[in-house]
């Protein structure tokens, strides 16, 4: 995407999408560490993932959160799964809402994904936890 996506409606809604699950520290530094290798890339996730995507009305964050992990966990994206997980804190999906997604990931996509999937997810819960009590 040229940077004249930015100035879309979609891009725009994209980005406050993508903000609000992920977190300003986040974006800010996906954006700020994007280079013309990757700028498109950035733009375009922001416009098509978040823009078009988690923005539409049909699901809440919640709901779309808790398929992402499972699509995340079940591909075996693991980086990304961890950030997912991360921003369950903003989007309203709970531990036992991962859990139970990580329960359907063992049946129809395996339990090895669901077993890597639940040690991260219990990592990154370990380290909120531990950041929270800081």
């Amino acid at each position: 995407m040229a940077d004249s996506s930015r100035t879309t409606e979609r891009y725009r809604q994209g980005l406050a999408t993508r903000r609000a699950v992920l977190g300003d520290a986040h974006v800010d530094q996906a954006q700020s560490s994007a280079t013309e290798f990757d700028r498109p890339f950035q733009d375009l996730i922001t416009e098509a993932a978040w823009g078009a995507v988690w923005s539409r009305p049909n699901w809440t964050k919640r709901e779309r959160s808790i398929v992402t992990l499972a699509l995340l966990a079940a591909l075996g994206h693991d980086e990304e799964f961890a950030m997912h997980v991360r921003s369950t804190a903003n989007t309203g999906a709970t531990r036992e809402d991962v859990a139970e997604a990580l329960l359907h990931v063992s049946i129809y996509a395996g339990v090895p994904a669901a077993n890597t999937a639940i040690r991260i997810a219990k990592q990154v819960f370990d380290k909120l936890d531990a950041d929270k009590a800081a």
